[in-house]
């Protein structure tokens, strides 16, 4: 779950990395809303940005509009802390008369705030809405469990390949076109550059992993019927693993330390020039910029197997939903369209950077800042996202993939048994959430 572009940072770091936490509250018997009123005051929490002002403009600008439309109704927003987020939410779930009306979360939460009968069904309002027609599948799949919708994509992020133009000019190389040649070019400027990193990589940056394992066509688990069932030890999830984990090594990126990094450092790494490449995140843009890298480095899709090809990206971002103990639901599904649709996308990529989750506005958001066509592209090639299951939280909380990847750099254990062993704890977690 990419919680916010700004606050964030991918995944065992942010999850995105270490803010991945589901926040479970217990299964409550009936906190259903009774009625449907049209009238009253709707109360809403959004995520506190690092620098929030432009922000709640953009939000201020959907809310007068929503005023305007329904004059006997009134919004209240509440801008909370991430941090705090899971303890505020699990009490809106067992208190529906002190919970708001929406919520801002983090999409891999999806399913275990669906589990907890926290999020209300907008299956039906969300197919009859235009806007939603241009949703990308990936989004799209952020916020639908079993088959029905629980909320409304606000913004998407994923990861390239940053790259220094000095260095790949100073060397005479180009930027890698399969994963093989990622790996010898990386290996490449290692020898030539001994105090680069050729690629930065992180035992603890899951999202960073993830393309290598997806690129080689395994999965992280498959759906079994009403569950899921681990496929991390697949022989194609195997080969990604391999892949990822041969980047580790005196060769690119020592284990002594690297192993214990996740998404920021790496993306550190890179903007304060110790390495010559790094996978980041449409949102790491503004980190780089500030780096001393700044103006001597590029970014591409993150290649894939076959030459040309792009390996598919995991698709983070924020999603906002209605609440089942909202009473009024039919003015909180209009409010959540209105934070949630194209035009507040488009102000909101041009105020936080975020990029839009409709496809038509993300390739318009691409031709006024060119830095956003590679993060478009990679969109474009298909972005993946995590099983739809509450007991992915666990699994992210629990470290269970950076564990694995640890396990092989530090050679305890080899790719077939940490896989193994990855994905008993996996299935643990699968069986334990139903």
């Amino acid at each position: 779950m990419k919680l916010s572009a700004r606050i964030a940072a991918p995944a065992a770091a942010l999850v995105l990395a270490g803010l991945t936490a589901t926040a479970c509250a217990p299964q409550t018997s009936d906190n259903g809303a009774k009625g449907d009123e049209k009238t009253g005051t709707l109360r809403v929490w959004l995520f506190q940005e690092v620098g929030n002002k432009p922000k709640e403009k953009v939000v201020d600008t959907a809310v007068a509009a929503f005023e305007k439309a329904h004059g006997d109704a009134k919004v209240e927003i509440e801008y909370i802390p991430v941090e705090t987020r899971a303890e505020r939410v699990k009490a809106a779930f067992n208190d529906p008369a002190s919970a708001p009306d929406l919520i801002e979360y983090g999409n891999t939460d999806t399913a275990g705030y669906v589990k907890d009968g926290g999020l209300a069904d907008i299956t039906t309002e969300f197919g009859a809405w235009a806007d939603a027609k241009d949703t990308d599948p990936a989004a799209k799949q952020s916020v639908t469990v079993g088959g029905k919708v629980y909320g409304a994509p606000l913004f998407v992020g994923v990861r390239a390949l940053y790259y220094r133009t000095d260095v790949f000019a100073d060397l005479g190389i180009e930027p890698p076109k399969s994963q093989a040649e990622l790996v010898s070019t990386a290996r490449k400027i290692h020898r030539k550059k001994p105090d680069l990193y050729g690629l930065a990589v992180g035992g603890a940056y899951t999202y960073g992993a993830m393309p290598f394992i997806w690129a080689h066509g395994g999965e992280l688990a498959e759906q079994d019927g009403s569950s899921y069932k681990a496929a991390i030890n697949s022989p194609e999830a195997r080969k990604g693993i391999e892949a990822y984990t041969s980047l580790f090594g005196d060769t690119n990126c020592p284990p002594a330390k690297c192993a214990a990094m996740g998404g920021n450092a790496t993306v550190t790494a890179f903007a304060s020039g110790k390495a010559a490449m790094a996978i980041g995140g449409d949102f790491s843009h503004s980190a780089v910029e500030a780096g001393s890298v700044k103006g001597k480095y590029a970014v591409v899709p993150l290649p894939g197997v076959t030459e040309g090809s792009v390996a598919p990206a995991f698709a983070g971002g924020n999603n906002i939903g209605v609440l089942r103990s909202s009473k009024h639901r039919t003015l909180a599904v209009d409010l959540m369209k209105r934070l949630t649709g194209k035009a507040s996308q488009a102000r909101m990529f041009d105020a936080m950077g975020f990029l839009p989750t409709y496809t038509d506005v993300r390739e318009a958001a691409a031709e006024r800042e060119p830095f956003v066509e590679p993060f478009v592209r990679t969109l474009g090639a298909g972005a993946k996202f995590v099983p739809a299951s509450p007991a992915w939280g666990q699994i992210d909380s629990s470290l269970v993939l950076p564990t694995m990847f640890q396990e092989i750099v530090s050679g305890r254990k080899d790719v077939a048994q940490a896989a193994d062993d990855a994905a008993k704890k996996m299935d643990a977690a699968f069986a334990d959430a139903g």
